[in-house]
């Protein structure tokens, strides 16, 4: 996981190569954004699992909380932990199934909220927590399947599950929540379905006397489509970074890309007419041109499978990649810039004057989504904040 604690001297040898920025500034603004879309009443929770989508989740987390989340959303223990230990002390809900003893101990010991599914996952918990001595009761949350068909009851059978989660000793339900599977889609028919299911389960638990403490259902598609979907918190990861879920959603509000990835030209040479280039000679030079090797490659999370379908950006122009992406290096045809010389920089997703290069650009060339592309860099790319946020502008991080 990223650390924020690197001494100088190894900060500045791995920016030499490449690097990965994170604009604290426009993070900033895409939680002020957020929250403008919601009621006073609603929540909103960032979502920072898998290292905050690749930026840095101690960073984001911080920053998210200083600027108007109130609840933070993780996958797994270890990442709820890595916030605790950094000293974060707001409500934490993790997101993934947690089954063993072991793992209940830890989720008290750590002050961490979980996720509920099934009877007998909130028997394992009542029976350790119980086992534990511990004299309070430990906040849980209830998921119900609506129609992704992934973690959660059944809608049909919520009631029962939740009427004997309340009465187990040691357990306080702190919500009641549902996960979207198209929320993202032009079409929202399934959504409907979907929320239908939601509104009828809670009906149900309305008319045996529970009333949930606190609902929530929207991810960041449904956040940004349809106010109805807020309920009492939302769960937004993808808006969070300056991303959209889908194109037509693009006017909802104005977000900016979090995340930017650079690296530094090590070699410039002429290379002739007829000359292969990398492994494979997937490109061979069809006229003398001027080539520049980067230091980036796919062991840092450039897909291979961009391989002469990519461009970069250099003093704000676009120049193509050509041959095939090495683990650690790729080539530039720069025959368009003049006097390139080594060290200048390469923005390969961001913005360089008025051009820029996106996740959804790389997704769109992979068939693949942009939450991909975010997760896919590696961890030897230190994340370099910039922006005002945190006293950590300039901080170098690994």
């Amino acid at each position: 996981m990223l650390s924020w604690n690197v001494s100088p001297s190894l900060s500045s040898m791995q920016r030499e190569r490449a690097w990965v920025e994170i604009d604290l500034s426009a993070l900033a603004q895409n939680i002020r954004q957020l929250k403008q879309l919601l009621s006073p009443k609603t929540e909103l929770m960032t979502v920072v699992k898998a290292d905050a989508y690749g930026h840095g989740a101690v960073t984001v987390a911080r920053t998210a909380l200083k600027h108007g989340a109130t609840w933070l959303g993780v996958a797994t223990i270890p990442e709820g932990i890595e916030l605790r230990e950094a000293g974060i002390h707001a409500p934490i809900l993790l997101l993934g199934a947690t089954n063993t003893p072991e793992q209940v101990r830890a989720i008290v010991q750590w002050n961490l909220q979980p996720t509920l599914c099934t009877p007998k996952q909130a028997l394992v918990f009542s029976e350790t927590v119980s086992a534990m001595g511990e004299a309070r009761s430990l906040p849980v949350h209830l998921k119900i399947d609506t129609g992704m068909s992934r973690l959660g009851m059944p809608w049909k059978a919520a009631a029962e599950f939740i009427q004997l989660v309340a009465r187990l000793p040691h357990l306080t339900i702190a919500s009641v929540y549902s996960h979207l599977a198209t929320a993202d889609s032009p079409d929202p028919t399934i959504m409907q379905t979907q929320h239908d299911r939601f509104q009828r389960a809670i009906t149900e638990l309305k008319n045996i006397g529970f009333t949930a403490p606190r609902l929530h259902f929207a991810n960041s598609a449904a956040t940004l489509v349809d106010a109805s979907l807020h309920y009492d918190l939302v769960r937004v990861g993808l808006a969070t970074y300056g991303l959209y879920p889908a194109p037509h959603l693009r006017n909802a509000i104005d977000l900016q890309p979090v995340l930017q990835v650079k690296a530094r030209i090590t070699q410039v040479k002429p290379i002739q007419a007829g000359t292969g280039v990398s492994y494979g000679y997937q490109y061979i030079a069809d006229r003398d041109i001027l080539m520049a090797v980067v230091g980036i490659g796919y062991a840092d999370g450039i897909p291979r499978n961009l391989s002469n379908q990519m461009t970069v950006l250099i003093r704000g122009q676009r120049v193509p990649q050509i041959g095939a992406i090495t683990m650690d290096q790729l080539m530039l045809d720069v025959s368009t810039i003049p006097d390139l010389r080594e060290g200048e920089v390469v923005t390969l997703l961001g913005q360089d004057g008025n051009q820029s290069i996106s996740a959804d650009d790389w997704a769109d060339r992979l068939g693949t989504i942009s939450w991909e592309i975010l997760c896919s860099f590696k961890h030897r790319l230190p994340r370099v904040a910039i922006g005002q946020s945190l006293e950590l502008q300039e901080t170098i991080v690994r």
